[in-house]
């Protein structure tokens, strides 16, 4: 049996919720919405670290991730 906790949010705060999950359970659509904006935050923070950077220089970077990867791999 899972514990459950209780979060306090203004009233117009969980009816915005409410319409948006729907029929879905409180926990599964609260951690979808976590992981759907963890995973925007990650692609945003890629996104700007790839517009620093060269083609020949994201080249090198792949280049020599793959080199590491192989280097680690069980034997």
């Amino acid at each position: 049996m899972s514990k459950y906790s209780t979060i306090s949010v203004p009233e117009e705060v969980k009816k915005a919720l409410e319409k948006a999950k729907g029929e879905r359970e409180w926990g599964t659509y609260l951690l979808n919405l976590y992981i759907e904006a963890n995973t925007a935050r990650r692609v945003k923070a890629f996104e700007k670290l790839v517009e620093k950077f060269s083609n020949e220089d994201l080249e090198s970077i792949i280049k020599s991730s793959k080199e590491l990867r192989e280097s680690f791999k069980l034997r």
